[in-house]
Order: C-alpha cells, then structure tokens, then sequence
C-alpha cells in the first residue's frame, strides 16, 4: 500500500524526451485526421456556398429532400423560387439545395410578348 521510496525517486526524474515520445502518436493522429476528415470536409463546404450562391433562374435544383424543379425567382440571398410542377411554385431556402442538374440561360431583360404566328390571319 505504500510506495517505497527507490521507486518514489525514480518516477520523479522523468525524461522530457520520454515525454515527447509519448505525445508524438497523438499529433499524429491529430495530423492524419486533419488531411482526411477535417480538410475534405471544409472544401465540400466551400464548394456548396459557391454552389448555393451561383443558382440563377432557369437553373434545375434538386433539395435536400429530394424534391426537382426549375428555379423561377431568385428571391435574395437566403430563398429561392423554384417551380416543381405546372403552376406549383415552392419558396426554399438557398443552403436547402444540394445540387444543380443543369445550369439554366442567364436572366433576359422583359421584353414584348412574341407573337403567336396561327392567330395572326
């Protein structure tokens, strides 16, 4: 139960390079989880903001909970309007997208309607 004191004595004069070898695994693992999780984690981040910050109507999104449609309005800089159906328009959330299917025209001034060429007799 108690400690004698020769093994007292020699626990108290430990090797500062003991010591450092015993931390080396753990800046190791440290290292080695850093260039497999932590660093392609951060660039697929930074690769859906320029995603998310890139959509423009006419583009085809696919959110997070699976729905498909074509983005008919960009409303600032957190939504988006995008149509899933004729006439069915949903309001989303721009970090609620996981991807574009195909990127769409860029936005056209308004201009005249064209005119129907059947109509016109």
């Amino acid at each position: 139960m108690l400690i004698t004191p020769a093994f007292a004595q020699a626990a108290a004069g430990g090797d500062t390079n003991s010591m450092l070898m015993s931390l080396l695994p753990f800046a190791l693992i440290f290292v080695i989880m850093y260039f497999l999780i932590l660093r392609p984690q951060q660039k697929k981040v930074k690769d859906h903001a320029e995603l998310v910050k890139n959509i423009r109507r006419g583009d085809t999104v696919v959110t997070t909970g699976g729905l498909v449609g074509k983005v008919t309005k960009v409303v600032d800089d957190d939504q988006i309007e995008f149509e899933i159906s004729d006439g069915v328009r949903v309001r989303q959330m721009r970090q609620m997208i996981s991807g574009v299917r195909a990127k769409g025209e860029p936005a056209k001034e308004k201009s005249e309607p064209a005119k129907d060429e059947t109509s016109a007799s």
